[in-house]
């Protein structure tokens, strides 16, 4: 299979379409996969059901997606980077599937693994909980969580091969390793791309087996807060 594409664009070529689930990795704005985003974006597919840790900032990651409106559901964990998010929450324009943020991760490992649900203990008497099946094990009360699956993974690596063998960097790893697994088609687009046999076997995170697709990516590495301080006065000052 030829697995690597020369942009953004024709890597999603044949993929998208109205109303389709999109898992997409990161954390805030660490290892999302920009390009691929905009590429999303650009291409004016409606109705995403968009399963991701957040929604990026108001303008960039996600976060251009809702701006256009072409999400309308988001499966998500964290969601107080964005102000536009906020908005179309509360105006009841936008449906949120709320997760914490443990139980979205395994939600897309089970969806991976193939497993269709699993019962946690987390959200035991919240809202979370409300519509849930409860079991009880060992006398503690657990509810069922469902596994998740994306009709395309969107993953960023820091490195990759020809054949779609990834390796992922510090915190940029987060939520992709198990995104990977769970598209029906997943593109990946890396820093770098080599060929096989040049990546250590044992410091690869995601198996190639699980890429159909991958490009080489420009990325702007955007710090979504920055906290500063004044230097302290000096003698001479």
């Amino acid at each position: 299979m030829q697995k690597v594409f020369t942009d953004a664009a024709s890597a999603l070529e044949g993929l998208l379409f109205d109303d389709m689930t999109i898992m997409a990795g990161g954390f805030g704005l660490c290892g999302i996969p920009e390009n691929l985003i905009m590429a999303l974006h650009d291409s004016g597919t409606t109705g995403i059901t968009a399963i991701s840790n957040n929604a990026g900032v108001d303008d960039w990651g996600l976060g251009l997606l809702l701006q256009t409106r072409q999400i309308k559901k988001m499966i998500s964990s964290y969601v107080g980077e964005n102000k536009e998010f906020e908005r179309q929450y509360l105006s009841g324009e936008l449906e949120l599937e709320f997760n914490p943020q443990g139980t979205l991760a395994e939600r897309c490992r089970a969806g991976g693994a193939g497993i269709p649900a699993f019962y946690t203990k987390t959200g035991v008497g919240t809202l979370v909980a409300e519509g849930k099946e409860h079991k009880d094990f060992n006398g503690e009360t657990y509810i069922m969580e469902t596994g998740l699956v994306a009709d395309v993974s969107l993953v960023k690596a820091w490195k990759g091969d020809t054949e779609g063998n990834l390796i992922y960097r510090k915190t940029a790893r987060n939520f992709n390793p198990m995104m990977a697994t769970a598209g029906k088609v997943t593109v990946a687009e890396v820093e770098e791309l080599v060929e096989p046999g040049v990546l250590d076997p044992d410091h690869i995170h995601t198996p190639g087996i699980f890429v159909q697709r991958i490009i080489v990516g420009q990325h702007e590495k955007r710090i979504e807060q920055r906290t500063t301080r004044p230097r302290p006065a000096t003698a001479d000052a």
